[in-house]
């Protein structure tokens, strides 16, 4: 199983697109396979227009709903600045393992 730098529930902010500039947290990350690149799944961000067909309990019609976007156009926000930033992995003493924000030395949950 690939490991990503984005998780759930992290704070990200679009670097390119059409929501370029808009922050929202990650609900889901996909993995991707050798066909498909991964993609994160950002509330608010890459809103989409569905057409649901109706059923006994449910009118249907137009629907909006988030969109999958690729992984590559989001980065990780930085808690101190809030600006995106990158991140690394840093060892601590204990042998621990914690994510910190590149740009600002502060680690992410």
């Amino acid at each position: 199983m690939t490991k990503y730098a984005i998780k759930k529930k992290d704070k990200v902010v679009v670097i390119s697109g059409r929501d370029k500039g808009k922050i929202g947290e990650v609900m889901q990350v996909i993995p991707g396979d050798e066909f498909k690149p991964p993609r994160v799944l950002v509330t608010k961000i890459n809103i989409v227009t569905k057409h649901k067909k109706p059923t006994q309990t449910d009118p249907g019609g137009l629907v909006k709903a988030e969109a999958p976007l690729a992984l590559s156009k989001v980065m990780i926000v930085d808690p101190k600045t809030n600006k995106p930033t990158r991140i690394r992995v840093k060892t601590l003493a204990n042998g621990d393992k914690v994510r910190v924000a590149v740009k600002s030395g502060e680690t992410l949950a």
